[in-house]
């Protein structure tokens, strides 16, 4: 008894709790957390409230402040339209993106400075890159030309899709039924 007494004496005497004081040392006081996470949750609030505590002085600001809110909104509803675009027209919306494909690079260079100059960033660019992209995006003009008009073509309603052009073979091939051996086997079985 004593030599138990003394060891719970040493982890547990004089208002001491060694263990607990051990294990603070590689595990955070889970209260000591709390509290600290609630005090800045509360001095983040305090901030943003202090931020959005003047009122807007006119319907001029008012109306900048809702125009500000509307860019970011506005890209991600745009990128989600065009994958709704692409599903219900994949034509139509290959023809456009071939549209697209035709812009030329200063344009996008414009676009971008413009964007990111709104959310704060500078864009550079290289002079020598800006005339060589000039050059390529001209290149591929006819070729985008080309795609946009093998694009309509595949278009369900436009006239002489299927047109064999005489070709006898083809023709024969269009109006021959495929095999089916599921519905062979199951002819052959007699139901």
């Amino acid at each position: 008894m004593g030599l138990i007494d003394k060891i719970l004496g040493l982890l547990f005497g004089s208002g001491r709790n060694v263990v607990v004081e051990t294990a603070g040392i590689f595990r955070e006081h889970s209260e000591g957390g709390a509290q600290r996470s609630a005090q800045q949750r509360s001095e983040a609030l305090q901030q943003f409230a202090g931020e959005f505590a003047a009122p807007a002085d006119g319907w001029f600001d008012r109306m900048m402040d809702g125009a500000n809110r509307l860019p970011r909104p506005a890209l991600a509803l745009g990128t989600l339209g065009l994958f709704v675009a692409a599903m219900v027209d994949p034509v139509w919306f290959a023809a456009r993106m071939q549209g697209i494909a035709l812009v030329p690079e200063p344009l996008w260079w414009l676009l971008g400075v413009i964007v990111s100059f709104y959310f704060g960033a500078r864009y550079q660019f290289k002079g020598q890159q800006f005339q060589s992209a000039i050059a390529r995006t001209l290149a591929n003009a006819p070729a985008v030309a080309a795609q946009i008009e093998q694009f309509e073509m595949l278009r369900s309603e436009t006239p002489r899709v299927a047109d064999t052009q005489g070709d006898a073979d083809l023709e024969l091939m269009a109006v021959r039924p495929d095999v089916n051996p599921a519905l062979a086997a199951w002819r052959q079985n007699g139901r």
